[in-house]
């Protein structure tokens, strides 16, 4: 039987139908919407005929649902999101041009990895991220940086959630998954042979913003083999410190030297000099 919702709020009864959808599910009937959320079909009906209106959904001529270009066009306004991409898509580019394969960006979202960005070659490795997919922390050398730079307390919750190890390579236990991101937080850099797939290796390092805060993970995902990991985490630390000081410098008051430019612009869009220049101009 469907549960009840009442007292929820209908933003929480629209959020809930628009997380029924997922990279693995992206289009789903009435009927999967109102089984995957729990609701009974007339109550899912309203609300999603009520999303539609809103450019939230769209239906499909299969009578199938898929989400709406217009949250893309309100996650184009999310500097945490998009303005970070931005900023990190030059450094990323200039990376993978020299050391090929994955090249991926991401920040955390609850205790799930959230992929703002990934730069493949047709002969890398396997890779399971997929941008805008969320992977469970302990599985990734992207998580461990975000869990070892993390807010206190974070281990403990995700261990709370379950670890669900995708391979036996991958932390087991709580205490394999401590020792794991303790040694990250010393040598600054996480390193995850064959957590998801035996033949990958992911190494990340973490990304701060203003005031040394780290905002998010940098990392490639290279053959799992005898190669030196230290190389690799060397030119993903000098990337990211790229990338941590241009995010700096687009947070800085206006008129400050270091300043971008672009005015409000700086800090969803990393564009040539010329146009950040005009856009900083331009008056509404």
């Amino acid at each position: 039987m469907a549960r009840h919702s009442e007292g929820e709020s209908a933003l929480n009864r629209a959020l809930g139908v628009l997380d029924a959808f997922s990279v693995d599910h992206p289009f789903l009937t009435l009927s999967e919407i109102a089984r995957r959320t729990d609701r009974p079909i007339s109550t899912t009906h309203r609300i999603v005929r009520e999303l539609a209106s809103q450019g939230l959904l769209e239906v499909l001529e299969d009578r199938r649902y898929r989400l709406g270009n217009r949250l893309w066009e309100l996650g184009t306004r999310t500097p945490g999101a998009l303005g970070l991409r931005e900023i990190a898509q030059p450094f990323l580019i200039d990376l993978h041009r020299r050391l090929g394969q994955h090249v991926q960006l991401a920040v955390r979202y609850d205790v799930d990895a959230l992929v703002l960005d990934r730069i493949s070659t047709p002969d890398a490795v396997v890779n399971a991220t997929v941008v805008g997919g969320h992977m469970p922390l302990p599985h990734t050398a992207l998580g461990l940086v975000l869990m070892a730079f993390g807010p206190e307390g974070l281990v403990e919750e995700v261990v709370e959630r379950g670890l669900r190890p995708p391979t036996p390579a991958a932390p087991q236990t709580a205490e394999q998954l401590q020792e794991a991101v303790d040694l990250t937080r010393r040598r600054g850099y996480a390193v995850a042979d064959g957590y998801i797939f035996g033949g990958s290796r992911g190494i990340a390092v973490p990304v701060s913003g203003a005031h040394e805060v780290v905002v998010a993970a940098l990392g490639m995902v290279v053959p799992n083999d005898a190669t030196a990991t230290r190389p690799i985490a060397s030119a993903l630390r000098r990337t990211a410190a790229g990338i941590g000081n241009t995010l700096a410098r687009a947070y800085l008051p206006a008129g400050h030297p270091d300043a971008l430019p672009g005015g409000a612009s700086r800090y969803l869009v990393r564009s040539s000099a010329s146009s950040m220049r005009f856009l900083g101009q331009r008056r509404r």
